[in-house]
Parts: C-alpha cells; structure tokens; sequence
C-alpha cells in the first residue's frame, strides 16, 4: 500500500477541497444563472383539469418574470403515470417538471410503476388543494343524494359515472360512495378533468365526483347540478351545498392535492429557487385571486413538506384500494 507523506497528505486535503468548492460554485453558479433554456412543465392530465389549470398560471407568470419560456405539455394517460415515468427518466437540470396531483400517491397502489413516487423525484412545491363535488348532469331528476341513491337502485347498472382513471381521487370517492349505498353504477374513465367535464356536460356519463377548481364555474352557470362536496366543512363558493358527512358518508373527506416535482437528483439550489418564487407566485394577490376564482384552497411549503405529504398519502391510500378493489 503506498504511503502519503505528510506534506503529500497536506497538498492532496488542499487540492480535495479546493475542487469541492470549485463544485459548490458551479452548482450555486447554474442555480443562479437558472433558467438559460426554455423549461418543460409536463402535465400528467388533458388540458382544462386543475392540473392543467393550475399549471399553466404558473408556467405564465414565471415565463414573465425570468423572461425564458415555461412551456405546458399536456400528456394524459394511465392515470398520469405515463407524464411521471416520462419525468422521472429525464435528466435532472431542472429543464423538465412535472404537474401532477394526488395521482402520484394513489396509482402505485392499483399497479407496479416504472417510478417510484418517492426516490425517483424532488418535490418542489405543492401548489393547492380542491375538494370533489358530487355532481349530476341536470337531466337526471334529482336534487339531492337520497334521490340519486333511490334512483340509482331503482336502475341497478343503468346510471354511469364518470373519472380520470382508477388512481384518482373521483374514482375512489364513487367507489366509497357505491359502496356505503349499495348500489351498482357503471364506471366510465377518462384522461384527464377536462374531457371528464366534456363527457358529464354532454350527457355522457351521468354522475361524478369532480374537483371544484373544474367545475365551479359550470355549477354556477346552471350547466352542472352540485349535490355535496367532499370536505369536511361547507366550501365557501358553494355554502349552500351540504358536505359528504351530512349526506350519510361519514369518514371518507378527501381533496386532491396540485403539485410540482423534478426528477430526483436536480440540484438543491435549483429546487429552492423554484420553491421560493411558486411560493411567492401562489400567495401574491393576483395568485390568491385566481385560486379563489378557481375554487382552490392553498397549500404552499417546503419541498419537506411536500415530501411528507406524498408519504403520508402512500400510506394512507394503500390500504384503502386493498379493501376497495378486489
């Protein structure tokens, strides 16, 4: 084994650490320097979702303020597993984001992944949150949940209901909701809030829970009958509707969480810029105006906490989906 001398021992400590710290500035430099280059916002969802939504008020405001585009790419499918696979194999400069939801949390637990939602990303922020509202196209004649549950079991398979895929909140609120009632509905998916909004407003698909910050703006209009929402206390744009526990569902409030993530191994000082200015984006007045315009209620942190938020619902939905599907 050959032997280090101390002055050797000496020069290799100050050459070591003069190279650390030479990385240090390059990576505190592309972190300053960050974004050079458009940035992709890849978006789990259809366009017109809350995703969707949330993720290109963001990606607008941030283009104007560091004045490089952040550009939207809507790529829906497999329950927006195909945008965090597609995420979480790019390279991790903090050029490629992904926008997602509580979907990230709920899918792993119907199917193996090619990601893992923990090791193969960096939370950056969570942007918000928005309650499901269940809701009826007006042609179906009823006014409240104990007229669609006596429809529903007069018509056993004959009512459909809507969601954007089986990792998804809607998806799990209906089934809990069938559940408790003992009724039978058929389950019609599709890609993304958006188009589930298209389909329930064409007459598609009968009955959905949907989140607010989609379908506030169609309740108001007359276009989308609300029957209870899915919260713990009344929502304050839509105070007359009652909330799942005063209908007969108790135990089951649950909202979907909006967020943003890079592949694991972006740079630290990259993932705090981003978190400081989406933080300092969403609580600004024209932030706070648009998310209550939306229906949305804000959630903005830390990436740690955005973390624990994503293991805390790992956990939470696992067991969930063992007992549901079957």
């Amino acid at each position: 084994m050959t032997r280090i001398s101390k002055p050797g021992l000496l020069r290799w400590s100050v050459a070591t650490l003069a190279s650390w710290v030479a990385m240090a500035g390059v990576a505190f430099g592309a972190a300053a320097d960050y974004p050079e280059r458009p940035v992709r916002m890849i978006v789990g969802f259809a366009a017109g979702g809350g995703a969707d939504i949330l993720g290109r008020f963001v990606a607008n405001v941030l283009s104007v303020r560091w004045g490089r585009g952040f550009v939207v790419e809507n790529r829906p499918g497999a329950d927006a597993s195909i945008a965090a696979a597609a995420v979480a194999a790019a390279e991790p400069d903090g050029y490629t984001l992904l926008v997602t939801t509580s979907a990230l949390t709920i899918t792993p637990a119907f199917q193996k992944q090619a990601f893992d939602p923990i090791t193969s990303f960096e939370p950056i922020v969570v942007m918000g949150s928005s309650p499901s509202l269940l809701i009826v196209h007006p042609s179906l004649p009823v006014r409240s949940v104990k007229e669609l549950v006596a429809l529903a079991k007069s018509r056993p398979g004959q009512l459909t209901y809507g969601s954007s895929g089986t990792g998804t909140i809607p998806y799990l609120a209906m089934e809990l909701f069938k559940e408790h009632f003992g009724i039978d509905m058929v389950h019609v998916p599709y890609k993304g809030g958006g188009f589930l909004l298209t389909g329930l407003l064409s007459g598609e698909v009968q009955v959905m829970f949907l989140a607010i910050g989609t379908t506030l703006s169609q309740v108001r209009a007359g276009r989308l009958r609300a029957l209870a929402v899915n919260s713990p206390q009344r929502w304050p744009q839509v105070p007359d509707v009652p909330t799942i526990s005063e209908v007969g569902l108790g135990g089951f409030e649950a909202s979907t969480w909006y967020g943003i993530l890079a592949p694991a191994k972006t740079p630290r000082e990259i993932i705090t810029k981003l978190n400081a200015e989406i933080v300092d984006i969403i609580r600004s007045k024209e932030g706070q105006d648009a998310m209550n315009r939306q229906g949305f209620a804000t959630l903005v942190g830390t990436p740690e906490q955005f973390a624990n938020l994503i293991k805390a619902d790992l956990q939470r939905w696992s067991g969930l989906v063992k007992r549901l599907v079957k």
